[in-house]
């Protein structure tokens, strides 16, 4: 049985959350479809600082509110009728990077919110979470910002476990259940190549919609859940074999790109299987590295020119500081 995941608790202003990024396994795009999706949130963190103000603001800036679309639809979502505030926020995920950047920001300023108003349980953050995003983007699936508010593995669409919550959208719901950790070390590479999350979405929705779209989105399907089973059973070789499949369909699909073709190659040698991670078209692999190669790994890809990251799973999601 899965175990409930403790509540956001009530705190008054000023207050602090912060809440982990993710890197997507096994599914991106797909999950949007209805396949699923294996995920973990990393140990790098967005955190917010909310206190009273006489003007809302982002990070001193009174224009936010118009110009930033997360920041106005975490007010419209999760603070209409709230009054004025100054939010601080401060980030290790990269932007634009495919590492859930923008579900960091969406579910620590839910955390936020909601501890502000009298706490809230993590459904409640979950669905709020996505629809900031949602909101935001205009498309998407409920995977990176519930991996962000839940912690370590989680699955969407996963099947078998009882579900931690279900998210839903007037056209889609998604559940989501834990995945046990393996316990490996992975490592994250950034190419500096930005992406649009919204539009490689909708360029992967026009691609599915073509006759042979069935059958690559049955495939996604087939990968992601054989994938999360290999996972859980802690089964490195076939988990590695999987991403390379994966990323194989990444291309096919259009959202793969010549840096980040460049970061795989140069992860060869030290990485048991690498693979883009998020939205693709730019943005971040992400890499198994071969058991002690950890160093070299991460040395191939900074001379490749990358920014990457050793990261592991975050145990814990959204929380106040």
């Amino acid at each position: 049985m899965t175990e409930p995941l403790s509540p956001v608790p009530a705190r008054g202003l000023p207050l602090s959350a912060r809440a982990p990024g993710k890197c997507i396994v096994f599914g991106e795009h797909a999950v949007v479809h209805g396949a699923p999706e294996l995920a973990f949130a990393i140990d790098l963190y967005t955190q917010v600082l909310v206190r009273s103000a006489e003007t809302t603001r982002l990070n001193a800036d009174a224009e936010a509110t118009a110009q930033n679309p997360y920041f106005r639809s975490a007010l419209e979502r999760a603070w209409s009728g709230g009054p004025p505030i100054d939010v601080r926020a401060v980030s290790r995920i990269p932007r634009a990077a495919g590492l859930g950047s923008s579900a960091a920001f969406a579910a620590a300023l839910a955390a936020a919110f909601g501890a502000a108003r009298g706490g809230v349980d993590r459904a409640t953050l979950a669905q709020q979470a996505f629809e900031i995003e949602r909101g935001a983007q205009g498309v998407g699936s409920a995977g990176d910002t519930s991996t962000s508010v839940a912690g370590g593995f989680v699955a969407i669409n996963g099947g078998g476990a009882e579900p931690l919550w279900t998210v839903r959208a007037p056209d889609q719901t998604w559940k989501v259940t834990r995945v046990a950790d393996p316990g490996w070390v992975w490592v994250v590479a950034h190419s500096g190549v930005p992406r649009s999350t919204g539009d490689a979405v909708r360029a992967v929705g026009e691609r599915l919609r073509k006759p042979d779209g069935p059958s690559l989105l049955a495939e996604f399907t087939r990968v992601a859940g054989d994938g999360i089973r290999a996972v859980a059973q802690g089964d490195r070789a076939t988990v590695a074999e999987l991403i390379r499949r994966n990323q194989e369909l990444l291309r096919e699909v259009g959202v793969s790109h010549p840096r980040l073709e460049e970061l795989i190659r140069a992860a060869e040698p030290a990485a048991e299987a690498s693979k883009l991670t998020g939205a693709g078209a730019g943005g971040s692999i992400v890499a198994l590295p071969i058991p002690g190669k950890e160093a070299e790994l991460v040395r191939r890809l900074a001379r490749a020119g990358a920014l990457p990251f050793v990261v592991r799973p975050a145990p814990d999601g959204a929380a106040l500081v």
